[in-house]
Parts: structure tokens; sequence; C-alpha cells
């Protein structure tokens, strides 16, 4: 998976067009947020910090853009030094860091809940579309059955085997991406900083959204769900308060001229063609929102309403011609 830069960073800019803040419902407190806006493993990011005093938020600012810069030399696809890509290399790691340990445990067992449509072991499909796409004259059908059933027979989040001496991905030519949960996870390392560190109110946004608010009487932040088609029709909100809410859709992340074709790759399948303009979840961490947010992409509503229920969760989905379903209950 290896798109330019720009192109990359112009994918995630209209992917967050489906998270729009609007305002609260109520005054906000009297201290202003101090803000930095930067670039998390190539999506647009974002922290309000508020603090009464300004040197200690820069500071609590200073240490989450590090703990942001050590977690992409883990899990960055784009550095050629980072653990994901020297794994990939390889096909296995010796004394793995204990974040790629952890997410990828994080992702078996959501692979596990999905009954497969979450598998971080995707990126062979990647290869396989994107290496299509990009030669001239391309059979706008997509690629030839035989490749992607190739690509398929690499997938599967069983054939990784973890644990703190070595993970191992055991066909060759397997490849790992974390796009779908990577910065999910980011997210809540940065948040569970910031707690630590003493804080109280926060907006961390490193490609998925999470609120802290510890005070006893809370603000209220609302998050807009936007139209992927019509990003200025706002379909429904939702408080965040101590919640992460993250959004999957193949809007904005075409790999093929015409949009037919996106980088959500059905695990099962092959498929890169999801069943919804937009999915969003919400949750109690964002590592869970990201990765489900994926995975419902292509599971049908009732399959996804058990997980739903069970896991405390909200989730929406923006039907093709547009229809909104929710599940859930607020609280």
């Amino acid at each position: 998976m290896n798109p330019n830069r720009r192109r990359f960073i112009g994918i995630a800019a209209a992917s967050a067009l489906a998270l729009t803040s609007l305002p609260a419902r109520r005054a906000w407190a009297a201290i202003p947020p101090v803000t930095w806006q930067g670039v998390a493993l190539g999506a647009d990011a974002e922290l309000r910090i508020y603090h009464p005093d300004t040197a200690a938020a820069q500071r609590l600012i200073a240490q989450s853009l590090q703990e942001l810069r050590r977690l992409e030399r883990v899990f960055s696809l784009y550095r050629e030094d980072s653990a994901l890509s020297l794994l990939n290399r390889q096909g296995f790691l010796d004394e793995p860091p204990a974040d790629l340990l952890r997410l990828l445990s994080d992702s078996r067992r959501l692979s596990q809940l999905t009954g497969g449509a979450f598998d971080p072991t995707v990126q062979p499909l990647w290869q396989v579309y994107s290496g299509h796409f990009a030669q001239a004259g391309a059979a706008p059908e997509g690629p030839p059955t035989a490749q992607i059933a190739h690509a398929l027979s690499l997938v599967s989040y069983e054939a990784m085997t973890l644990d703190s001496q070595r993970i191992r991905l055991t066909r060759p030519g397997m490849g790992l991406t974390l796009n779908g949960i990577a910065q999910g996870y980011i997210t809540d390392r940065i948040t569970d900083l910031l707690r630590q560190g003493g804080l109280e109110r926060a907006l961390v946004d490193m490609g998925e959204i999470r609120g802290l608010d510890m005070r006893a009487s809370p603000g209220e932040w609302q998050v807009g769900l936007a139209d992927p088609l019509a990003p200025e029709r706002i379909l429904a909100s939702a408080p965040i308060r101590n919640h992460a809410l993250a959004t999957s859709g193949g809007y904005g992340t075409a790999i093929d001229a015409s949009g037919r074709y996106t980088h959500l790759f059905d695990p099962r399948t092959g498929s890169a063609q999801p069943r919804y303009r937009s999915v969003s979840v919400m949750a109690p961490d964002a590592t869970t929102a990201d990765a489900l947010s994926t995975a419902f992409s292509h599971m049908p509503v009732s399959a996804a309403a058990p997980l739903v229920r069970t896991l405390g969760l909200r989730a929406w989905f923006v039907l093709p011609d547009g229809k909104l379903v929710q599940q859930g209950k607020p609280g």
C-alpha cells in the first residue's frame, strides 16, 4: 500500500468530511482551548486542550506529539524503518514493540468478533487493486479474478502468530495494514497520556475523534455526521463526552478514476466496494470504534446489530440511496 503522500493526505481530508464538529448546546467553560493541528499517519489531526495554565497545556501537547511520532515509527506503512514495514518485508519480527503486539492482539479479537469482516492482513488486496489501476488502460471492471483469488489466499488473521518474542506471518507473501485501526489506537494512547497528566478536558482527533471530560458538571460536545455526498448536510449528531467516534466510507478513498473501487476491502470476498456510503461507530474507545466502522462497511445492518447491542455501541449507516439507519441507544 504505497500511494504518494499528497494523494493520501487528500484522501484523509475527504474522509474527514463525515465528522463535523457542531457548536455545543451550552457555553463551554471560559478557559479557551490550546490547539494543535497537523498530520497523524497521513490523516488530518487536531488536539484541543483546556487548561488554566497555557504553558502546562503546551507541555502536554509537546508530550502528545512525542507519543504520536513514537507510534508512527511502529505503525506507519510509509516509513521504511517502521516496525510494521520491517514485519511486512521479513514476514516476522523478533522482540516486537509492545504497542504493535497489543494492537495486533486487539485486531485478532475484533476479527473474531466480526467473523473476519475486520482483518489487518488485507494488504495483498491493496497491492492487487492499486497495481491493476496504476497501469495505463487498466480494465475498468478491476483486477482479474485469479489475481484477487491469489491475494485472498494470503488474507487471514488466523495466519499470524503473536507472542512477546516474535510476530510471524505464516504464509509467504502476506502483508499487514493497520490503517483500519491504528489511528483509533493512537487517539486512545494520547487520550490516556492527557488523563494521566491530570487533564480534565480535551478533544483528541488523530484521524478518529475522542472526547475527554472528567468534570462533575461537563459541557456537551456534539459531533455531526455529514452526508458523504453533500457534506454541508448534517444527517445526525451525537454527544461524545468520554466516548470516541470513527467513520469509514469509500468516498474520497477511491482506487480507480471512476470511484467505483475503494480502499475498504472485504477480507472474506476480496470486494473493494463497501455496502454503504459511510458507517460511523461510537464506542468507549477509539480503537474499537475505528475497527468496527471498517468491519461494518461490509456487513449487513442485521449482522452488525448484535455487536452494537452486546458491546453497548451506537452506529449509523448511510445507505446507497442516502437513507440513514441508526442502531444503539443514546446514553
